[in-house]
């Protein structure tokens, strides 16, 4: 059988289901990474998508023939799945998975004991190699079992134990689930812990087919009908998710999408008034609103390369208290240093109630100083040609590799990279002044064109 290598990304497993991604692909990947790290007892969960069930059985069976134990979570949030490899006694787990790629794709998102990340530099790629070696099956003499086990309730109890929920005001949010399961989790922990909040659905309906295209919340195609039910609603913010729930995005009372940059600034702030002195992990895409925000509030900042699992790897090296990224991946050095899509939420809703703000007047130190025009992705056949040229162009700035190129002068910063999970080249871009941000947006987009 021919496996396609390309299906092995930097941090997961994924493709287009079932071409380069199956079931038989999915039983051979399994059974390579209980053979690697010694599985006795995992963790198996999965996503809503069309093709998830059938995966997630062929999952099931390697790990049962392999003689390895498995806790069957059912639908859940990829958050929710770290959870479970975090708090249960297991050796790990794996959650079929492709985020918020579009229906036809499906994957698989590994990790070991206590929920430490699987990467391409964490062992990812020794199971690609031994998926191609060898396709033998492991067959053990004494057979694994399987337990079906609920987990919602305790991690809702994880997520709203990290604010007062005694101090919540009433409030009117907006939440789209994107066709995942994130506002069925939020309806839940509103009814359960008898939250004053009214929570005005979108998108409710978990459903694989994902009905309005791919369930990322960052295309505008997207972001269209949420921000415009903020408005009609007359609601005090919006939230929204990809269809596995770990990213988390705002949008404030005025109907205006909230960058994740902003948001790791604002909760990075909040967090180290929980944690004085604490470190923070942020990502090298946009820096100057994360790092002056985290100075001030006389944390650390440390600057890492972008990647749910590369994140996760150094907050724990870090034992930083806090992580962010632009993608609106937030991490959280209590939650076993994974991200979550539900415990930002609560926290500007404890921020709200607290200081007694609307959501832009939280977000506005940083909104009015700092301006981006948000990732710009370009389709090109000509990345790395592309970025050298960006390379040659830009020397005379104070330049760094963390990921990708960036380059800084004293109003305005940009970073071009390679996306680690798609076929583009992606722009960053911040500046002092909108006007220079505009200006700079034309010039470069313009460059990054001709070029292509």
């Amino acid at each position: 059988m021919t496996i396609n290598p390309a299906i092995f990304k930097s941090y997961d497993v994924r493709g287009i289901y079932p071409q380069d991604f199956n079931e038989e692909i999915a039983y051979l990947i399994t059974q390579a990474f209980v053979s690697l790290n010694n599985l006795k007892k995992v963790v198996l969960g999965r996503d809503v998508r069309e093709s998830g069930e059938s995966l997630f059985n062929s999952s099931l069976k390697a790990f049962l023939d392999a003689g390895v134990d498995v806790i069957d979570i059912g639908i859940v949030s990829t958050d929710e799945f770290y959870f479970a490899a975090g708090s249960l006694p297991v050796d790990g787990g794996v959650t079929i998975s492709a985020s918020h790629n579009p229906r036809e794709y499906n994957g698989m998102n590994f990790c070991r004991k206590s929920a430490e990340p699987i990467s391409s530099e964490s062992g990812l790629y020794d199971i690609r190699d031994l998926v191609i070696k060898s396709q033998n099956p492991l067959n053990s003499l004494t057979r694994g079992t399987v337990e079906k086990q609920d987990i919602t309730n305790n991690f809702l109890k994880m997520v709203t134990s990290y604010v007062d929920l005694s101090m919540l005001k009433p409030l009117k949010v907006v939440a789209n689930a994107n066709f995942g399961i994130d506002v069925l989790l939020l309806k839940k922990a509103v009814t359960d812990y008898q939250l004053p909040i009214n929570v005005i659905p979108l998108n409710e309906k978990p459903d694989g087919t994902f009905p309005k295209g791919p369930p990322n919340p960052l295309l505008p195609e997207n972001r269209r009908e949420f921000l415009e039910l903020i408005l009609k609603e007359k609601a005090d913010l919006g939230v929204s998710w990809d269809a596995d729930g770990d990213r988390c995005f705002f949008a404030d009372e005025k109907g205006k999408f909230i960058e994740g940059y902003f948001t790791t600034a604002v909760l990075a702030q909040e967090m180290l008034k929980k944690y004085p002195k604490s470190k923070v992990i942020i990502d090298p895409r946009l820096v100057w609103a994360t790092t002056e925000a985290i100075t001030e509030a006389g944390g650390i900042p440390i600057v890492c390369k972008p990647g749910m699992t590369v994140i996760a790897a150094k907050m724990k090296k870090e034992d930083a208290i806090f992580g962010g990224e632009m993608s609106s991946h937030f991490y959280f050095r209590d939650n076993f240093y994974r991200d979550n899509g539900l415990i930002p939420l609560f926290l500007i809703l404890e921020m709200m109630a607290k200081y007694n703000q609307s959501l832009s007047e939280i977000f506005s130190p940083f909104t009015s100083a700092y301006f981006t025009p948000g990732e710009i992705n370009f389709e090109t056949q000509r990345k790395d040609e592309i970025i050298a040229a960006f390379e040659e162009k830009f020397k005379d700035g104070k330049v760094e590799h963390i990921d990708g190129f960036s380059v800084e002068y004293p109003q305005w910063r940009l970073n071009l990279r390679k996306s680690n999970t798609e076929p583009l080249l992606r722009l960053n871009l911040e500046a002092r002044s909108r006007e220079i941000m505009e200006q700079k947006k034309e010039e470069l987009t313009g460059l990054i064109t001709s070029l292509s």
